[in-house]
């Protein structure tokens, strides 16, 4: 079962993909994990996805594909996948498909978690104090969020009509969030 988990920056995204890759034995796909990871082992990608992140833009579409398909096809997690904030843009959502169709899978579910700008604001300084991420700074976070909100309507949109598409609200307690994915998946 391959999954989609999208939503703004603070949406719950993560929580639940840690709570599905356990539910059903699968591969978290954290772009943002993907990209800290090549900023940690100080690559040339890396130098760029640090200065996109710090200005608060997210990182260009080439960068994050390339990087997204050494996931996608890996046999040991076909089937498996939990994407967890991608795809961000309309472009990153047609090569998903594309990476989906030549690896012969699919998206089995999209579940978009709704939520305010203001409790993204309230979790994300929670987090930043709990994991002391670099890139949870409140004007870093604001600007992220209205970008989010540019660039994902249009995923929102190309989603939305799916069958399998489900929005939930983002604003609940963890646990009503994991029941209502659950519900879902019937698992």
């Amino acid at each position: 079962m391959n999954i989609i988990l999208f939503g703004p920056p603070g949406a719950g995204k993560g929580t639940q993909a840690k709570y599905l890759v356990k539910k059903i034995n699968g591969f978290q796909i954290s772009t943002g994990d993907i990209l800290r990871e090549e900023i940690k082992r100080d690559t040339d990608i890396g130098k760029k996805i640090i200065n996109n992140m710090n200005e608060g833009k997210f990182v260009n579409d080439e960068i994050v594909n390339s990087l997204l398909k050494i996931h996608v096809f890996d046999p040991n997690k076909k089937e498996k996948l939990i994407f967890d904030g991608y795809p961000r843009s309309l472009s990153q959502a047609k090569n998903l498909d594309i990476l989906l169709n030549e690896s012969n899978q699919k998206i089995d579910h999209i579940f978009f978690l709704n939520v305010n700008k203001e409790t993204i604001i309230k979790r994300i300084e929670k987090r930043k104090i709990l994991e002391k991420r670099s890139d949870d700074h409140l004007d870093t976070i604001l600007k992220r969020y209205y970008k989010y909100l540019e660039t994902t309507k249009p995923v929102l949109d190309y989603y939305s009509k799916n069958s399998n598409f489900h929005e939930i609200d983002g604003t609940m307690d963890i646990d009503q969030i994991t029941s209502k994915i659950e519900a879902f998946l019937n698992v």
